[in-house]
């Protein structure tokens, strides 16, 4: 006989009920939990307090959309091409969530869980402290070669992403100001002494360091900014079926293309020359 277990303490069913959580479906969590607050849950199998589920539905409200971004377009276009699949749509403009797109919420957490992680003795108590450790971060992010430090700058936003200080608000007034979001924040003061220019604190960014503050692990963390992003990508499908402009947006691309023979060079712009931003400036 076989003897095979297979262990899992989320959902379960029956004939006659729906298990959720240790929770009945039906009687105890429909219309009675949110689906913010269930997302939580699930992840992190502990209900979240009043306090902590505003902050964190705060972060998918940040991340649902922004604008025609890669991940729209390709939604849309792959609406445009399979209208009868809206799955293949979404799915289309979730695929390009990465490190340029998306990725910053779960790499920024990582950056800054790594700094605490390899910090010697206990966190700062002040902000001097967390100032210090900061620039010790930077430089030696820095004199490593690293690259852009993951959170740090925005294409659009070049003084201030409108996002940040709402976010950081709410953690304050939630009482979830953690470790993560104060060398965050210290970094974005110390930024312009080790780096030699001021970057605003991205707010994709700003939301990986507020998830590692309430607990979520932080390698789950570009799931939240997934989706939070179907949100925004089913009503960029919504929109293109009533305000279409997907064939538009083909027919564009295609009459601007310029044939280039096989055996030639073309020239290729320099991200400075397009305005390209680093990979972790983006949304």
């Amino acid at each position: 006989m076989d003897d095979t277990r297979y262990p899992t303490s989320l959902g379960t069913s029956n004939a006659e009920t729906i298990t959720l959580l240790g929770k009945d479906l039906a009687g105890e969590l429909m219309g009675q939990v949110s689906f913010g607050e269930l997302a939580f849950w699930l992840v992190s199998m502990r209900r979240p307090t009043p306090g902590e589920l505003r902050l964190f539905e705060a972060t998918l409200v940040a991340l649902a959309d922004h604008g025609f971004t890669p991940s729209a377009i390709a939604a849309r276009l792959t609406y445009f091409s399979a209208p009868e699949s809206v799955q293949g749509a979404i799915a289309a403009g979730l695929l390009g969530g990465g490190s340029r797109f998306l990725g910053v919420t779960e790499d920024t957490a990582r950056f800054l869980a790594t700094a605490l992680a390899t910090q010697s003795g206990p966190s700062p108590a002040d902000q001097p402290g967390w100032d210090r450790l900061a620039t010790a971060v930077l430089a030696e992010h820095r004199e490593a070669r690293r690259g852009p430090v993951p959170g740090l700058g925005h294409p659009v936003h070049k003084t201030e992403d409108p996002r940040t200080p709402v976010l950081l608000r709410i953690a304050h007034e939630e009482g979830r100001y953690g470790p993560h979001l104060e060398l965050f924040t210290a970094i974005g003061r110390v930024c312009a002494q080790v780096l030699g220019r001021r970057l605003p604190l991205n707010g994709a960014g700003t939301c990986g360091a507020v998830l590692a503050d309430l607990g979520l692990p932080v390698e789950l963390l570009r799931g939240f900014a997934l989706l939070a992003r179907t949100a925004g990508l089913l009503g960029h499908l919504a929109e293109e079926r009533r305000t279409p402009i997907a064939n538009q947006v083909y027919a564009s691309v295609d009459r601007s293309a310029r044939y280039v023979a096989p055996d030639a060079q073309p020239t290729q712009c320099a991200p400075e020359e397009t305005g390209a931003a680093p990979p972790t400036d983006l949304p």
